[in-house]
């Protein structure tokens, strides 16, 4: 197999230096590569940016959210890191300060809440000292609950180690599997290119969350995501639309709810209506659903 049949974004080489991840042993042309293994990382600071060069002004691929697991691949002389997401398999470049050697406590929290903050202390008049969001990752601190003026304050342990307070209903499970429901209330989140969460998202980033979710995952990009869905003629409430890099969530035959640069923002369209709707309609590549 030649290095050019290979997705840069799932498979981790660079021709330059001749360094390879493990798993391509005997496939890339050429003597000298160096081939090497993987270590568990965790990220530790909010929304983790994993760019497409090991340089800060690089684009951003995708973010990794607190306490997230990664694979650490490699780093180079100027202390970034090349990872892995696990959750997807996607690739990135990012600070090697920004990831932590293991995650913050046992039996953590996963939060389920759109948006939440920690706080310093079991109070909402407390100092909001981390923001988190549905994905993100918490460690069980051996603290006890307290009751607030009937609310819950439950302590944890931060991605980076610090102690905070979260309450409990950021962690309540969410209501009926529904992705198409779940975007709708991501209505009016800022569009944040490679971003995937609710502080800021992207086209596909949405589409991701919103079906894993509810234990349906999909890969990280809309060209992906189509490989991954079976194709059908005709949408109905959760399937996918997919258009040339650009992907949105369907909430019925034909209005979609999709994260996008024209709005700089989530926002719920109907093909075919309006100059956006014409110009959405007018590039439909087709849907798809996920297998039965």
């Amino acid at each position: 197999m030649s290095d050019l049949a290979l997705d840069p974004r799932l498979h981790a080489f660079d021709l330059d230096n001749r360094v390879a991840e493990a798993s391509l042993r005997g496939q890339l042309p050429g003597e000298g590569w160096r081939y090497l293994g993987s270590r568990p990382m965790w990220a530790q600071a909010a929304r983790v940016s994993l760019r497409a060069a090991p340089e800060a002004d690089a684009e951003q691929v995708t973010e990794a959210l607190p306490g997230e697991a990664l694979s650490l691949l490699w780093e180079n002389r100027d202390g970034w890191a090349r990872v892995r997401t696990l959750h997807d398999g996607y690739l990135g470049w990012t600070p090697a300060e920004t990831l932590r050697h293991h995650p913050a406590g046992p039996e953590g929290w996963t939060v389920t809440a759109l948006r939440a903050h920690a706080y310093a202390g079991p109070s909402m008049r407390r100092r909001p000292v981390a923001e988190l969001a549905y994905g993100a990752q918490v460690g069980r601190s051996p603290g006890e609950v307290v009751e607030e003026d009937r609310r819950r304050w439950v302590p944890v342990l931060l991605p980076g180690g610090e102690d905070a307070w979260v309450q409990e209903v950021a962690f309540a499970p969410l209501p009926d599997a529904d992705p198409a429901a779940l975007a709708l209330r991501l209505l009016d989140t800022p569009y944040v290119w490679g971003g995937r969460s609710a502080w800021g998202l992207d086209c596909s980033g949405l589409t991701q969350l919103v079906y894993g979710a509810f234990g349906r995952p999909l890969p990280r990009d809309a060209d992906q995501q189509r490989a991954a869905l079976t194709p059908v003629d005709a949408a109905q409430r959760g399937d996918l639309a997919f258009f040339p890099g650009h992907v949105g969530v369907m909430l019925d035959g034909q209005r979609l709810v999709h994260a996008n640069a024209t709005h700089m923002r989530v926002t719920v369209e109907t093909l075919g209506e309006g100059e956006y709707g014409a110009r959405l309609q007018e590039s439909l590549q087709g849907f798809g659903r996920w297998p039965a």
